[in-house]
């Protein structure tokens, strides 16, 4: 009896300690979300960390102001505002980029270059691009060369040697395992399924892997050239050398301006805005300043109730699920998301014009015509203009069609209009891997036809064959109709082929060249708007939002706990919950990360 009355006083005892710490955590967050805006001192330099991931935009957490990891995050967003806030503030005497390993999509990299070269040639200030002993790999170098000058330390780390995309295959894996991918495709390029069922790439999807890094290598070379005084002859001869990984070796070629320890870099800067010997500046980050308001900045704020709205869509598409973690930002497209914050905007009679950021590659295709016709819907009340991110290709594309004008950088990834669905055949694996069998009674000959115990007769792949068959052809019609081409013409950029923003502007699959100020101004034209404020969706939750929030749970349920998902990696994890369900698939070929 004892023994019951201490685990029952025990139990107690822990739950009154998880209700008093929520209590505490609340009250901890709530107060931290309210500190006071920064005050700049003078002979202030702002540093901006550029590590990583470079997004559109990041929100920040309440969770990561109270653990203190946000460490200085940036963002387009941040970087954009800061950089024009700094421009006109007299406390802030210069910029100083700190780069390390850089992995961002070379569309965000194309448009971080343009807002910190926009700052190099527009201000008296300086801007300035170092490392530390991490070193620059070519993304963050093509960052620096935005810069005026470029350091780094001695003896650390630069990469300079080209560009690859590997492709990883899991059909020696299924071989292995038993397992066989029944795939059905519209599309010669369309090569999204191929790591299922090949162990090399296609021709196809070869040339327009080939295709994607050659623009990515002119997009390099356009901005190492100036910098460097090289031309792009000499710039490919140096690529094609024997590989160096030393900064000693980007100063002897000009790539890198001076060789600094930190010590020595922070000497420069002094002498740069004139202290004397005894005087040193100050730093903020790039976090902290994003807290300082425009008007404290010496900006001008706009007073019209004029808005623009500009709503964020990132990850794939996916349907019956909203995010993958109620503490991070939205990273699933779902129709739900798209008809709650179109709702919104709608609601909003301020809002004039939608801009919508679109960074997705693809996946279900019947989400991605709900979420089509949403926006179509939408177009009728105001314009709207799709700005394409670093990837909007498969069902990406197919919601940015709904739209007035399509937006893009050279190097985004875009179209991949082509339709697939695949079913995966494991019954050879539980039979004969694991000693697992089935047996089943049923109504009709076709009743099971879609389980994955057993393959597909012939009649049933022709069935399979013809509904992926129709998904296409209302696919190309609508991209047809959407760029006012022929559905001919249309079926010869479609066919699943992959295609850069510079070559879908020429062949008219987008309108624009540009980031998302473009998308903005343009957005602002077509709704005759000479001054506005932006109005950013989805908002950012706060605190009891994301502490009552749900939503792990429901994609957990839904993606469920297959055996298969820790087999093969980041790619087959977030694609497997697709490839189950035997529907016509808007995806994008491969996870294409170019290095």
């Amino acid at each position: 009896m004892n023994f019951f009355k201490t685990i029952i006083a025990t139990m107690i005892g822990l739950f009154l300690a998880m209700g008093l710490f929520t209590i505490i955590l609340f009250i901890t967050v709530s107060s931290s979300s309210q500190e006071p805006e920064p005050y700049v001192q003078d002979n202030t330099i702002l540093k901006i960390d550029l590590r990583g991931a470079l997004p559109q935009r990041t929100t920040t957490s309440p969770l990561d102001e109270l653990m203190g990891s946000n460490n200085n995050k940036a963002s387009l967003e941040t970087l954009k505002e800061n950089l024009k806030k700094a421009q006109s503030h007299d406390n802030i005497k210069g910029i100083l980029l700190q780069i390390d390993y850089v992995s961002e999509s070379w569309a965000n990299l194309e448009e971080a270059h343009r807002l910190i070269s926009t700052f190099r040639d527009s201000s008296d200030k300086f801007i300035y691009a170092n490392t530390n002993d991490i070193g620059y790999n070519e993304k963050g170098y093509f960052l620096a060369t935005a810069a005026d000058s470029v350091f780094a330390p001695p003896e650390t780390f630069f990469e300079f040697d080209g560009f690859y995309s590997e492709v990883t295959f899991y059909d020696g894996l299924f071989e292995k395992l038993g397992i066989e991918a029944e795939v059905t495709r519209h599309g010669k390029y369309k090569g999204a399924v191929e790591p299922y069922y090949r162990r090399e790439m296609s021709e196809e999807n070869e040339y327009q892997m080939n295709q994607l890094l050659n623009e990515v290598n002119n997009t390099f070379i356009t901005a190492v050239s100036p910098k460097s005084g090289r031309s792009a002859e000499e710039l490919n001869s140096i690529l094609n050398d024997q590989p160096r990984l030393t900064t000693q070796f980007a100063y002897d070629e000009q790539l890198i301006d001076s060789l600094l320890y930190a010590d020595q870099l922070d000497k420069h800067i002094e002498k740069r805005i004139g202290l004397e010997e005894d005087e040193s500046f100050k730093t903020i980050s790039n976090s902290r300043y994003a807290r300082v308001t425009p008007s404290s900045a010496g900006l001008s704020t706009t007073s019209s109730s004029h808005k623009i709205a500009v709503l964020h869509a990132s990850g794939p598409i996916m349907p019956n699920a909203d995010s993958n973690s109620p503490f991070l930002d939205q990273q699933l497209i779902t129709a739900d998301f798209f008809d709650e914050q179109l709702q919104k905007i709608r609601d909003d009679e301020d809002v004039k014009a939608l801009v919508i950021h679109v960074d997705s590659p693809g996946g279900s295709g019947s989400t991605s015509d709900a979420i089509w016709r949403n926006i179509k819907t939408l177009k009728d009340e105001m314009p709207v203009i799709v700005s394409m991110g670093g990837v909007a290709a498969s069902g990406g594309y197919y919601i940015a069609m709904a739209a007035d004008t399509i937006v893009a950088q050279p190097t985004t990834i875009t179209g991949s209009i082509g339709v697939f669905g695949t079913k995966l055949n494991t019954r050879e694996f539980f039979n004969d891997k694991i000693g697992i069998t089935f047996d089943d009674v049923k109504t009709h000959e076709h009743a099971d036809w879609l389980s994955p115990n057993r393959g597909f007769t012939e009649a049933e792949q022709k069935a399979f064959q013809q509904f992926i068959d129709g998904f296409y052809e209302v696919f190309i019609q609508k991209a047809a109709d959407s760029r006012n081409m022929d559905v001919e013409r249309m079926d010869e950029l479609a066919q699943g082929r992959v295609w850069t923003g510079a070559d879908a502007k020429e062949n008219g699959l987008i309108d624009l060249l540009g980031g998302l100020d473009t998308a903005i101004q343009t957005a602002a034209e077509k709704a005759e708007l000479t001054e506005y404020s932006l109005q950013k969706y989805p908002s950012e939750k706060s605190f009891y939002e994301l502490l009552m929030s749900s939503t792990a749970a429901k994609v957990k349920n839904w993606l469920g706990d297959s055996w298969i998902s820790t087999l093969g990696g980041k790619q087959l994890q977030e694609q497997l919950p697709l490839l189950k369900k035997q529907q016509a698939l808007t995806l994008f070929p491969y996870h294409i990360e170019i290095q």
